[in-house]
């Protein structure tokens, strides 16, 4: 784990390799140690996200990381076992969210963003912490050093015992640059009368990696988890009734960078003041 700025280091393999014992108890195979190496071409196509399945429960996970740091490769390797669904009865939906300030460090993230760095600073600032990486966040809730497998799944277990608030997503029209999307979110549960769950909208892109030329990782080949590209809010889910707490349309961009047979949108709905995550779908978009 390295703190804001690289100011405190503690060792995270050791966290990360007896985590990665208890974690791998419900999945298929072992993880790379680091995210230097490639994943076969069994382990990629796992590595997809899959069809919601109204039988498993969507746990949204959130890691915070940079390729500029040494200690972030565990993390990311974890999250990549992750996509592979390894939890009997859970949808893991995987959000990586690449912070911008290990790039003083001597390498420039390319999928790094300020906007990912002040979502962990409103994370953070809940446990009087500073931000840093690598850190995972399970529904809004359970933080901790991103490589703790054995955190990760006590987490994840949690989350999954808890209420659900069901989430829809439909494709709608499509063109070169962007898609429809209907999102619909049922009556709330597990929600606080005092607090507002907004719903956000997220693309999000698999089997990015870079060919790091300097920093910590120079000379290492990385290979990420679904990268988060953006993050936008869509509206309010009203508490009220017992009729769907949110129906609306939203329209989503696609840059010409992103690769569109790797995209997929994520849908998730969160309340403001507790972070705590609702529910939770994500949907592929039309190659």
């Amino acid at each position: 784990m390295r703190h804001f700025m690289g100011t405190k280091r503690v060792t995270t393999m050791k966290i990360f390799f007896a985590g990665l014992a208890a974690f791998a108890v419900c999945s298929v195979g072992a993880l790379q140690a680091r995210g230097q190496t490639q994943p076969s071409a069994q382990t990629q196509a796992s590595a997809q996200p899959a069809a919601m399945d109204s039988g498993r429960k969507p746990v949204l996970v959130e890691l915070f990381t940079s390729e500029g740091c040494s200690d972030c490769p565990p993390a990311e390797a974890l999250a990549l076992k992750m996509e592979q669904q390894p939890i009997p009865g859970v949808d893991l939906i995987v959000l990586e969210e690449h912070v911008d300030y290990w790039n003083h460090q001597g390498w420039v993230d390319p999928f790094s963003s300020m906007e990912w760095t002040e979502r962990q600073r409103i994370y953070v600032g809940r446990v009087n912490s500073s931000p840093y990486s690598p850190e995972m966040v399970v529904d809004g809730q359970s933080q901790f050093i991103g490589s703790n497998g054995r955190a990760a799944q006590a987490a994840i277990e949690k989350a999954a015992r808890g209420a659900e608030t069901n989430v829809t997503i439909a494709a709608g029209k499509d063109s070169k640059d962007s898609q429809d999307f209907a999102v619909s979110v049922g009556k709330l549960a597990g929600n606080a009368a005092n607090d507002q769950a907004e719903v956000w909208l997220a693309v999000v892109e698999d089997g990015l990696h870079s060919s790091v030329k300097a920093g910590e990782n120079a000379g290492h080949v990385l290979y990420h988890a679904a990268v988060l590209r953006s993050l936008h809010k869509i509206g309010v889910a009203e508490a009220e009734g017992d009729a769907a707490a949110f129906t609306g349309n939203a329209r989503v961009k696609f840059k010409s960078s992103w690769k569109r047979e790797n995209l997929h949108v994520v849908v998730f709905v969160q309340e403001k003041k507790s972070l705590a995550i609702l529910g939770a779908a994500s949907a592929k978009v039309a190659g």
